[in-house]
């Protein structure tokens, strides 16, 4: 979950490392430290602190080769003694991003060698360890194959030796990299983000690759140590997501994306229809096939993964289960033959998703559909089909438009199975395909109620605890709605489905606990109706978001907002933006750091 950045070049390398973990301090930003290579010395620099304070620090360096790295803390306290880069003997440095599961092993074998350790982390013992076996064999290429076979666990490092003071190598294994080819100047980064200003042709580094880069190119050595080519791709990515505008906060700017992003992600469906085509040139057969459906994700993913069970299993009868990856990769039992295990990822660099994806893959015989908004990650590299999402670049750590746009879809992908399987009549269907072009309009109405959505969070930021309602389709989205809560707001806040309330959570309720609601205008009011009256009877204040048509609800309520004009079944996409901005307000008010909340990181790549 930390930021890596690698560059190598005839000018001065400083301003491009630094801007680059600017672009990846939302991977991690407890410390951030950067190396460079000389003639003579290596040069290091950290802070325990932000990349802002390590660039305040950097103002007279220069280098033409280094590496950099903003730190998410997994082996000792923040400090500056714990952050990247790390020394091995005295002529190693060493940037890592993952978890070395061997590494308090490595570290006795280290010590025993002479080695003396001066941080809590797990990385150092790979600096040592290369820096061993670089006396042994005098190669830094070499030093680094023979190091990275001992690991066992995540990693993605970048190496600078004085040994070949114009060289860097990178190697990942579970962890991400990406290759960044330029003119006569080369890097390599955890994410494309840090490179986009630099070069947009990268390479997609595979498990267990090594790669050498000098100014002259690069060379890619598999597991094994062959010689081996790799693809490069030009991409096609805009590249002023880092630039806040006229927003506040990363956040805001990538909620009021949102229209746009939803426009991007339904393009396809809105000028083909639900097709399975949209999937993948296989979708017809496996879709055609598919006897149930197991959706795997981590966090709000997960969260979309349970509203989607709503749609896919109303529109095909198909039996749909939703697991927490971290949960499935260590459960027992056999997948059913024709099982569609739907893998849902911003990032599709996800450890625990990619593991549970491939415990998958051993338990029957399986087909993966990698649902994620990165076009050439593992995820999408491993799976069957893919249904890429178009969100851009997020940069603030609680998810926005990323998380909507993956409900969006998930819709398409409901449609679409429906279609292939003819479980609904052509006219339900047109229904459904005619919701999909009035869903950007349906953001773009609400964002006038920001302003009421604030005047809530003023008087929600004094409150230490809040619950969150739905029903249907409107459940997932409460528990949506609590975790962006606890993610910036620092609130402790959970989601129920209404109907539970009764079954404990109504204990908590009193007059110092807010209650806020979401409210379809649907079969199920009357059943929330009498949940709010339970509130209400035990002095709780409720909040209440609803379509047109709610009024009944209002005399309960201690606060009542109504959206512009009725859902349907694109309700837990559009009751998403309100949550989102009462969280985001809410934060603002408790003076929280909004992109970047505490003990957080927006890429989850280690277990």
């Amino acid at each position: 979950m930390c930021g890596i950045v690698g560059a190598v070049s005839n000018r001065n390398v400083v301003p491009m490392l630094l801007a680059g973990l600017t672009r990846l301090e939302y991977r991690g930003y407890d410390s951030s430290g950067i190396a460079l290579n000389g003639e003579q010395q290596l040069e290091r620099i950290r802070v325990a602190g932000r990349v802002a304070d390590l660039a305040e620090r950097c103002q007279h360096a220069s280098g033409q080769s280094g590496i950099a790295h903003t730190r998410w803390a997994t082996h000792g306290i923040p400090s500056e003694a714990n952050a990247h880069p790390h020394l091995g003997g005295d002529s190693v440095m060493l940037v890592h991003n993952g978890i070395i599961e061997n590494h308090a092993e490595l570290k006795l074998e280290l010590q025993a060698a002479g080695y003396v350790f001066s941080s809590e982390t797990d990385t150092e013992a790979i600096a040592h360890l290369i820096h061993l076996n670089l006396q042994r064999s005098h190669h830094l290429q070499t030093a680094v194959q023979e190091s990275i076979l001992r690991l066992r666990g995540a990693f993605a490092i970048g190496v600078a030796s004085l040994a070949e003071p114009n060289v860097l190598i990178c190697a990942r294994q579970g962890s991400p990299l990406v290759l960044g080819l330029g003119f006569e100047e080369q890097f390599f980064a955890s994410d494309i983000a840090a490179l986009l200003p630099l070069t947009q042709r990268m390479i997609y580094l595979e498990e267990g690759d090594l790669a050498v880069l000098n100014t002259s190119g690069i060379q890619i050595f598999d597991r094994q140590g062959q010689s081996v080519e790799r693809p490069a791709r030009t991409l096609d990515v805009v590249t002023d997501s880092a630039d806040l505008g006229p927003y506040r906060h990363y956040m805001q700017k990538e909620i009021f994306a949102q229209p746009v992003a939803l426009a991007d992600t339904l393009a396809a469906a809105l000028k083909h229809g639900f097709s399975p085509a949209l999937f993948g040139s296989d979708a017809h057969d496996i879709f055609s096939k598919t006897t149930a459906i197991r959706i795997v994700a981590c966090g709000s993913s997960y969260h979309a993964g349970l509203v989607a069970r709503y749609w896919i299993e109303e529109y095909t009868g198909l039996p749909v289960s939703v697991d927490i990856a971290s949960e499935y990769r260590y459960r027992s039992g056999k997948e059913q033959d024709g099982t569609l295990i739907v893998a849902i990822s911003q990032s599709g660099e996800t450890a625990d998703l990619l593991a549970a994806l491939r415990s998958a893959k051993e338990r029957g015989q399986v087909h993966i559909l990698a649902l994620c908004n990165v076009a050439h990650s593992t995820l999408t590299r491993e799976a069957d089909l893919v249904a890429l999402t178009h969100a851009g670049i997020e940069i603030g750590v609680a998810s926005t438009k990323a998380f909507t746009t993956q409900l969006a879809a998930l819709f398409t992908l409901a449609g679409s199975l429906a279609h292939c399987r003819q479980t609904l009549d052509p006219a339900a269907l047109a229904e459904l395909a005619n919701c999909l072009p009035r869903l950007p309009a349906m953001f773009t109405d609400i964002f006038p109620l920001e302003t009421a959505l604030e005047e809530w969070a003023h008087e929600l930021s004094h409150y230490n605890h809040a619950l969150f309602l739905g029903r249907h389709t409107l459940f997932p989205i409460a528990l949506e709605g609590a975790l962006k809560l606890k993610e910036i707001a620092y609130i402790h806040a959970e989601g129920y489905a209404a109907g539970e309330l009764k079954h404990g959570p109504l204990a908590l309720v009193d007059e110092e606990m807010p209650v806020i609601v979401c409210a379809a205008n649907d079969a199920l009011f009357d059943k929330l109706l009498s949940n709010l009256r339970e509130v209400q009877a035990r002095g709780g204040k409720i909040f209440l978001i609803a379509e047109p048509g709610c009024e009944a609800a209002f005399d309960y309520c201690h606060r009542t907002i109504t959206l512009p004009s009725k859902t349907g079944p694109l309700a837990p996409i559009v009751f998403t933006l309100p949550l989102q901005f009462l969280a985001y307000h809410t934060a603002c008010r408790k003076g929280t750091d909004v992109d970047k909340p505490r003990n957080l990181a927006k890429s989850v790549t280690v277990e």
